[in-house]
């Protein structure tokens, strides 16, 4: 995979989730009032709206929700990447997250209710992004 395809906006509610994800650790939000957890990372709980919002690490297991094998994507850099698969993961602690299959599992195996784990890919120095595999 290409360093320069993808650069995610690191801001200021995002930082702690990408340094973590750098150390192969994922981070998600609790909310501290209504215990909710959720990803993606932003100060405010989609469910309450409370500002009481903290970092928890995450087992880094789910299940695959929903996936699909893109075999024509025409934007670049994305077509030079295909074919790719995108699964959504139910996280163990109840949030789900879109991410990349790994490109380096078939993509035959990627299926619907199969036991995954979140591991990270380093594109850069500076960056490395979630994917899915399958649990060792």
């Amino acid at each position: 995979m290409a360093s320069e395809w993808f650069h995610p906006i690191v801001d200021t509610e995002s930082e702690p989730f990408w340094t973590a994800a750098r150390e192969g650790k994922l981070l998600i939000k609790r909310c501290r009032s209504c215990s909710k957890t959720y990803y993606y990372p932003r100060h405010f709980c989609p469910a309450c709206w409370s500002g009481e919002t903290e970092w928890v690490s995450a087992s880094q297991l789910g299940t695959i929700y929903s996936c699909s094998a893109v075999h024509q994507n025409p934007a670049q850099p994305f077509n030079d990447l295909c074919p790719y698969g995108v699964v959504l993961v139910e996280l163990e602690e109840g949030p789900r997250m879109m991410v990349n299959w790994d490109f380096d599992v078939p993509l035959e195996l990627m299926q619907c209710g199969m036991p995954v784990e979140i591991a990270f890919r380093s594109v850069s120095e500076t960056l490395a992004l979630p994917i899915a595999r399958p649990r060792s």
